[in-house]
């Protein structure tokens, strides 16, 4: 699981979490802790990247008001639709 360092405190919760390493008031990054920050930032980029395609359709933005059986149909089509684009 790839997190962003909003969500700290979750390598407590699961082992396999990785958030990045965040600096101290008076111990600055190390170059290795300053690569593995960007690693998994590069690693992260792609999925924030869908998440905010799917945003900008509103249906994860915004309050969904419409029938719920209805959500995942609409949203694996929003899906499609994205995925078309790619391909194209």
């Amino acid at each position: 699981m790839l997190a962003d360092s909003g969500y700290q405190g979750l390598t407590k919760l699961h082992a396999m979490a990785k958030t990045p390493i965040k600096k101290r008031k008076n111990k600055p990054l190390t170059k290795t802790d300053k690569e593995n920050n960007r690693q998994l930032a590069k690693d992260r980029i792609l999925n924030e990247n869908v998440i905010g395609v799917l945003k900008r359709f509103k249906i994860i933005s915004d309050r969904y008001r419409n029938r719920r059986k209805r959500f995942a149909l609409r949203f694996n089509l929003i899906s499609g639709i994205y995925n078309w684009e790619l391909a194209a």
